[in-house]
């Protein structure tokens, strides 16, 4: 039986402070039972000698110093993983919130994983389809890859995120392909949202979600991408399926970190940010990946808004480090209801040049992909100049190519949250806005996918 100590010296937001404890390590877990019979949770943050610095999950209200007791479990936050998770919603702390049964764990695993090491990774190098036109066919997402969405306040990532968890999946194989949805901070509306979209569609099958609210403890939000990380690896690497992880939002577990932070009175970083925000960052986004000799994968889409739509802000520009490119949310576009509203032009996917081409997309891909971002690029140019100088100071090509950016925008990007478009489909899209332009204007595409497909 754990040993009890009745030595708490004083409580000050999230932390507690127990002095003249034995044996007790960092990160531990333990229990704190009130005078009542209640009983809450806390880990041990700081050991300086005999003094065990722990956080509390829930808050402090009703937390009698003299007559509450505090027990240490000799074990570290765990989640009890199994194939039962799918389909089933759990809260921040992996307890089942969807009035089902309680999940029989194949094992125990600590949520903070193990790291993986470098030489053991396989290169991202599979194609994964979205279905939305401006991610597969401009900026492509591959197995194994980590691909953040930056958002802002008031723009729809949340539906966009809805979208890729119903319609993602890996072509030409009939290997299993899961969805962990991890949401942190959001409010009672969203959370429900996200739960019926799921279950119209009956992607809620093979998905696994964990929902920690507004309205929960800010440490919880801190656990609630470790459990979901950590339900992925085990489906991922022990049960062989492809996972794909989405985190949304990131913003509110920073923030969280930063309370956390504040209340231990360490030095702030940057905008009051802990500065070990990189690394805590990066031991979530690092969790994603392939594993050579094994079967399964792990795909990251991390979301965060933007506080004031600022890029240089710490967490997206921390995030930008860590993974491999960025999908970008325009307020513009979404004022001007294109739906999802993806900024092509700075969105990035660093390895989308290793999931296309023949046998894994169309072998024109490549080529099509360069010509859109260049003649949609030119086409904005022109609607600027167009802007300040009239339609009378462009040139004939000019003029096609300002088309061409509302075509384009209209066509390719514009196409709703429901619309589930194969690779195919949003290729031949790119080559029917191609022929807005002559020939001789479409520098970039080789011409034997020009006699193929521009004349059609």
């Amino acid at each position: 039986m754990p040993k009890e100590y009745r030595t708490i010296q004083e409580v000050a937001g999230p932390l507690m402070l127990v002095r003249d404890v034995e044996n007790v390590t960092f990160d531990e877990l333990g229990e704190i039972e009130l005078q009542n019979g209640e009983k809450r949770r806390c880990r041990v943050l700081e050991i300086d000698g005999g003094n065990a610095l722990v956080q509390l999950f829930e808050n402090s209200t009703g937390l009698n110093l003299d007559s509450s007791k505090v027990r240490f479990l000799g074990r570290t936050m765990e989640l009890g993983v199994s194939e039962d998770m799918l389909s089933r919603v759990f809260d921040g702390l992996g307890r089942p919130i969807d009035n089902g049964p309680e999940i029989l764990p194949d094992e125990r695993r600590d949520i903070n994983g193990l790291p993986m090491n470098p030489a053991a990774r396989a290169y991202p190098e599979e194609f994964i389809q979205t279905g939305v036109s401006a991610i597969d066919g401009l900026n492509t997402l591959v197995r194994g890859q980590k691909l953040p969405i930056f958002s802002a306040s008031g723009l729809p990532h949340a539906k966009l995120a809805a979208q890729i968890a119903r319609q993602a999946k890996v072509r030409g194989t009939d290997e299993q392909f899961a969805v962990v949805f991890a949401a942190m901070g959001i409010t009672f509306e969203e959370s429900n949202d996200f739960v019926e979209s799921f279950r119209e569609t009956g992607a809620i099958d093979r998905t696994v979600l964990f929902m920690n609210l507004a309205n929960d403890p800010a440490v919880e939000r801190i656990a609630t991408p470790r459990m979901a990380l950590t339900a992925a690896e085990y489906l991922a690497f022990e049960k062989g399926m492809h996972v794909l992880v989405i985190l949304t939002d990131i913003t509110n577990y920073a923030d969280a970190l930063r309370e956390v932070s504040a209340a231990r009175k360490e030095v702030p970083g940057r905008r009051g940010y802990p500065g070990y925000m990189y690394t805590d960052l990066a031991t979530l986004y690092e969790r994603a990946g392939r594993q050579k000799g094994r079967k399964g994968s792990i795909t990251m889409i991390p979301i965060l808004t933007m506080p004031e739509d600022d890029k240089t802000h710490p967490i997206p520009d921390l995030t930008g480090y860590i993974t491999e490119g960025q999908i970008i949310l325009s307020r513009d576009l979404y004022r001007r209801g294109i739906e999802p509203p993806i900024d092509v032009l700075p969105s990035l996917s660093r390895l989308k040049d290793k999931g296309i081409g023949e046998g894994k997309t169309r072998a024109d891909h490549a080529n099509t992909m360069n010509q859109l971002f260049a003649a949609y690029a030119r086409g904005k140019d022109a609607k600027e100049l167009m802007m300040i100088l009239g339609e009378a100071a462009l040139t004939e090509i000019d003029k096609l190519y300002a088309k061409f950016a509302d075509e384009f925008e209209q066509k390719y990007i514009n196409q709703g949250y429901r619309a589930d478009r194969s690779i195919e489909e949003t290729l031949d899209i790119g080559w029917e806005l191609l022929r807005i332009l002559p020939r001789t204007e479409l520098k970039r595409i080789k011409d034997e996918f020009l006699d193929k497909y521009y004349a059609k």
